[in-house]
């Protein structure tokens, strides 16, 4: 049973151990199959350096979906969904199979314990803003009021390179 009425989230996608390129389309594929989640678009994949120790580039790409969920309840889901793709916890910012993040839900701002929207690095994470900015460039920030494009102005992105080999599919 659906938690509330259809919103706009985006999550961050990111790879760096196995195919990483598979697991990305096929978590985006899984999520997509999930009852009350329906893909909208998605970016580019990026190949962007690491954050934290050191460790290969990362695959990195956004996704927007409508949801049907709490906030909560997609976290749950993508928590669950970064699990079956073997994603382990053992270091911070260490290397991984997939990690997805919620980034944004429908503009709301939220500080609890186990969830903080709009992402708290957002602003300053390259490797976000600019397949974000791919897709949604007009949202706005709700903590510093900027639209995506505009934080993405305001970072260097000169490391964050688009693979050849994929296009942005519109679903809409």
């Amino acid at each position: 049973m659906p938690d509330l009425e259809p919103v706009p989230v985006a999550i961050a996608l990111g790879s760096n151990l196995g195919d990483s390129l598979a697991i990305l389309d096929a978590s985006l594929g899984r999520l997509n199959e999930t009852p009350g989640w329906k893909l909208l678009r998605r970016s580019h994949w990026y190949r962007t350096a690491p954050v934290g120790p050191p460790q290969p580039d990362y695959l990195n790409g956004c996704a927007l979906f409508r949801v049907d969920r709490s906030p909560f309840a997609v976290l749950d889901l993508l928590l669950q969904t970064e699990r079956e793709f073997g994603r382990v916890r053992r270091q911070r910012w260490g290397p991984r199979t997939l990690d997805l993040d919620l980034l944004w839900f429908d503009g709301i701002v939220l500080d609890t314990p186990t969830l903080t929207l709009p992402h708290p690095r957002l602003r300053e994470r390259a490797f976000v803003l600019v397949p974000l900015a791919e897709i949604a460039p007009d949202w706005i920030d709700p903590i510093s009021g900027k639209s995506i494009d505009r934080l993405l102005q305001e970072v260097d992105y000169s490391g964050v390179e688009p693979l050849e080999s994929t296009e942005v599919e519109q679903l809409e």
